[in-house]
């Protein structure tokens, strides 16, 4: 039989040895590197009639916001399937900017008003609201996964749920630091939709421990129930997570920038909460499980050594 529980600290290591690399270059990139959704800005759309190179476009806008002296990234990807659909997202400005962004556009590539599909902007302030919404939420959605399964389990497999739970969002979190990879409202809902996947990996296995806990001999370990456990939904769980990973790795490979956006927080995601449901959460539960019974039988054979 796998030995699951006893290699948990070795299993534990990959994902540590991730979330330590993304702390360390967090501090390198001095922080995350927010998109205009958090840190404010304009986003424009515009359709170019032709396909011209998004660096083109980022170092034209990019040079109209020096000329007024303005600092900040400037970041263009393409939107639709035709390619001629361009998003610019640029640093907060004034509303004047953006009149002043499309002329150039439309000097430099002879665009008429019409291709101006759609503006809008954001403030720094309304950025650190959605910041803090989004943590809100977060918190809440993990909140009600604790209650959730506290009540259906028992509150050691709910603590070691959420603590897996939270594994998957540092890891998600340490890749974008580590790639510098700008961070937005679509990685959000990309977390809270892994959030919900990964939970349910973990429920799986969860109810599949209590099932073999009630047939369990007094001669089986917890570690040896939890390793059965483990096996016995392993294939549901591997099965299960790479038919979702090769529909996600297509649509980010077929996708557009938008899409990816999306598609690659899910990717990293739905891998790692797979690992941690079957390497971490049932593992450590099983540990904590096992000591809290020998803490028990201890007290309990010293009441009666007491009494004697």
């Amino acid at each position: 039989m796998k030995q699951f529980v006893e290699n948990r600290i070795k299993f534990l290591a990959l994902p540590l040895i991730i979330i330590v690399a993304g702390i360390v270059m967090y501090f390198v990139h001095g922080g995350f590197n927010f998109d205009i959704e958090f840190m404010g800005g304009i986003r424009m759309q515009v359709d170019m009639g032709q396909d011209v190179p998004n660096d083109d476009i980022s170092e034209l806008v990019s040079n109209v916001l020096s000329e007024n002296g303005i600092d900040g990234k400037v970041t263009v990807q393409k939107s639709g399937e035709s390619g001629n659909h361009v998003v610019i997202k640029t640093p907060p400005v004034e509303e004047s900017m953006k009149d002043t962004i499309f002329n150039e556009l439309k000097t430099q590539y002879s665009l008429g008003d019409e291709a101006l599909m759609s503006v809008s902007s954001a403030s720094a302030s309304f950025g650190i609201e959605v910041q803090q919404k989004a943590l809100l939420y977060t918190l809440l959605a993990i909140i009600c996964i604790l209650i959730y399964i506290a009540i259906r389990f028992e509150w050691r497999s709910a603590v070691m749920a959420v603590i897996a739970l939270a594994i998957n969002v540092l890891v998600m979190a340490a890749v974008y630091t580590i790639t510098n990879i700008p961070l937005n409202t679509t990685f959000i809902a990309a977390m809270l939709t892994v959030v919900g996947y990964s939970i349910n990996n973990t429920i799986v296995i969860f109810d599949r421990i209590r099932e073999n806990m009630k047939s369990r001999k007094k001669n089986i370990t917890i570690s040896e129930l939890v390793n059965k456990s483990i096996i016995e939904t392993l294939g549901r769980t591997i099965n299960s997570t790479i038919t979702t990973l090769i529909t996600i790795v297509a649509i980010y490979i077929l996708g557009v920038s938008s899409i990816k956006e999306f598609a690659l927080p899910l990717i990293i995601g739905i891998a790692i909460g797979a690992y941690t449901s079957i390497f971490i959460a049932s593992t450590f539960w099983a540990t904590w499980k096992e000591a809290d019974m020998k803490a028990k039988a201890q007290a309990a054979a010293e009441r009666r050594k007491s009494k004697k």
